[in-house]
């Protein structure tokens, strides 16, 4: 039982629904219907895909870690070092029976899209790659982590992609690239004693916070060119924007303290999602 709670922690299961939803809303708006590509890739991005996400990060960044007051509980766990390999094995074990049905019921486009999200997910922490170490590539491929679930939802439905479906894409991607930055400003002082690099580290606290903020605010200015009512989507990224304003000049030794804004972050999530969910209704309604 140890073993299941510690794997379940490494998972975040408050961050399920980001990935999970994002599939589900995409595949059921473009393919009309629940089926059995719906059924296994909502269950698949709910949370296999998160094990392996996040359980890799929780193992190749033990060191910092364990210099990190936030980890140990839904934001994280820290794993003991026994825990690592199993860690490992459980998400290769979960994601693999998974991946090989969502391979037979997709086509070579599909396969492509799905292999970049697992690349993503991978390229992020493992050694060798760990692109969360490359200042801005960490926030383009955490971005990655959240929209290609969409992405490949719509591509599994055979969707029609037009300036407007790209214009949405893109404002999602510029929302996860934001968050991750913002995200990443917590983590400076234990990041560095870590050794390890990323936006916030290198960049700065304040310069991080203003780049997420700008980042918010094109991703809804995007959403301007999407079909009524996608442009009061764009209204959404306000809430986070208001969010972290306030740490807009936070000194790198006082990084810490957006931790707070990263609280009120994750259950922003919860209520922007049920708007977004709001409108996704509105505009199923009036087509």
């Amino acid at each position: 039982m140890k073993t299941l709670r510690t794997l379940l922690v490494s998972s975040r299961p408050l961050s399920w629904v980001n990935t999970a939803y994002p599939f589900a809303a995409a595949y059921l708006l473009t393919a009309g219907q629940i089926d059995a590509a719906w059924i296994v890739g909502t269950l698949y991005f709910l949370v296999p895909y998160n094990l392996a996400m996040y359980g890799i990060n929780d193992v190749f960044d033990y060191e910092s870690d364990l210099r990190n007051p936030r980890k140990g509980g839904v934001e994280g766990a820290v794993l003991e070092r026994s825990m690592h390999r199993t860690t490992l094995r459980a998400a290769v074990a979960t994601n693999v029976p998974f991946l090989a049905v969502l391979v037979l019921l997709g086509g070579p486009l599909s396969w492509l899209v799905l292999a970049i999200s697992i690349f993503a997910v991978i390229a992020y922490s493992a050694p060798g790659l760990r692109f969360k170490e490359r200042p801005f590539l960490d926030s383009a491929t955490s971005s990655t982590h959240f929209v290609s679930p969409a992405l490949y939802g719509l591509v599994l439905a055979q969707a029609n992609f037009t300036p407007a479906l790209w214009a949405l894409l893109g404002s999602f991607f510029l929302w996860g690239i934001a968050s991750q930055a913002f995200g990443a400003v917590q983590d400076i002082v234990a990041d560095r004693e870590g050794g390890i690099a990323s936006i916030a580290t290198v960049t700065g606290a304040s310069a991080t916070v203003r780049f997420a903020i700008a980042a918010y605010l094109l991703g809804g200015a995007l959403m301007l060119f999407t079909p009524w009512p996608g442009p009061l989507a764009g209204l959404l990224v306000l809430p986070y924007v208001v969010n972290i304003v306030p740490f807009a000049s936070l000194k790198d030794d006082d990084a810490g303290l957006a931790h707070r804004g990263w609280e009120r972050f994750l259950w922003l999530n919860y209520v922007t999602g049920f708007f977004v969910t709001m409108l996704l209704i509105w505009n199923a309604s009036v087509r």
